[in-house]
């Protein structure tokens, strides 16, 4: 299959290079494409400099905004799967192989989840996580195990999606509406890495924010989308 990285970056200088490089040595029959969404920092004059494969947004998106335009640059170059992808360095490209695996066996979504055969941890970002899976449960009986997890491999259909509906962002709420629309959805068990530089826009008072909001919309919300 052709398949695309999307890279989205907000001020990653600290990280942009080491991931960038680590795909083009290491594995370099995946193709990618870096959107820098308005970084304040040298994340794009890094990435210029370098000759990475770039798009700039000239101001900030948010990951939405960034996101939709690696599906719509993915659904114009004709690609048939394309995977989110973190440009802090968490997600590992040695997991990709066995996503895309997945995907062949008549998948539509394929989630890099960090504990299909690993316990969860009992803290207070992973009760968000339980949270969010009993609500999708709930609301569409399907068991995910890790439904916060960014590392998602999308197929063409669901690329077409993204790139032509603005409302359609990479998160756990959309998870759940493309499983009430009859998208088949699947697991697969990976490790991430720590965030070696940088900051993590999810602080503790944005983590509470974002798992009520996303339960919110997957219990009510969702249930009047069309």
């Amino acid at each position: 299959m052709k398949l695309l990285l999307i890279i989205p970056a907000y001020n990653e200088e600290a990280n942009i290079e080491k991931v960038v490089e680590k795909i083009k040595n290491e594995y370099h029959e995946y193709d990618y494409v870096v959107i820098n969404d308005g970084s304040m920092d040298h994340t794009s004059e890094i990435c210029h400099s370098r000759g990475y494969n770039v798009i700039d947004h000239p101001v900030n998106l948010g990951l939405a905004g960034a996101f939709q335009t690696g599906m719509k640059y993915a659904w114009k170059h004709g690609y048939d799967c394309a995977i989110q992808f973190d440009a802090d360095g968490q997600h590992r490209p040695e997991f990709i192989k066995g996503m895309a695996e997945e995907l062949e066996k008549g998948h539509d979504v394929v989630i890099g989840s960090r504990f299909v055969s690993e316990k969860k941890p009992f803290t207070a970002r992973m009760m968000g996580s339980r949270l969010i899976a009993g609500a999708i449960r709930l609301t569409t009986g399907k068991k995910l195990t890790d439904p916060t997890s960014g590392m998602r491999l999308y197929g063409r259909n669901v690329i077409q999606a993204f790139a032509d509906n603005m409302n359609y962002g990479p998160e756990p709420d959309t998870i759940s509406y493309l499983l009430k629309k009859g998208c088949r959805i699947e697991e697969v068990q990976v490790t991430m890495a720590e965030r070696e530089a940088g900051e993590s826009y999810l602080n503790f008072g944005r983590s509470v924010s974002y798992m009520c909001r996303m339960l919110l919309s997957i219990l009510i919300i969702q249930g009047f989308r069309k």
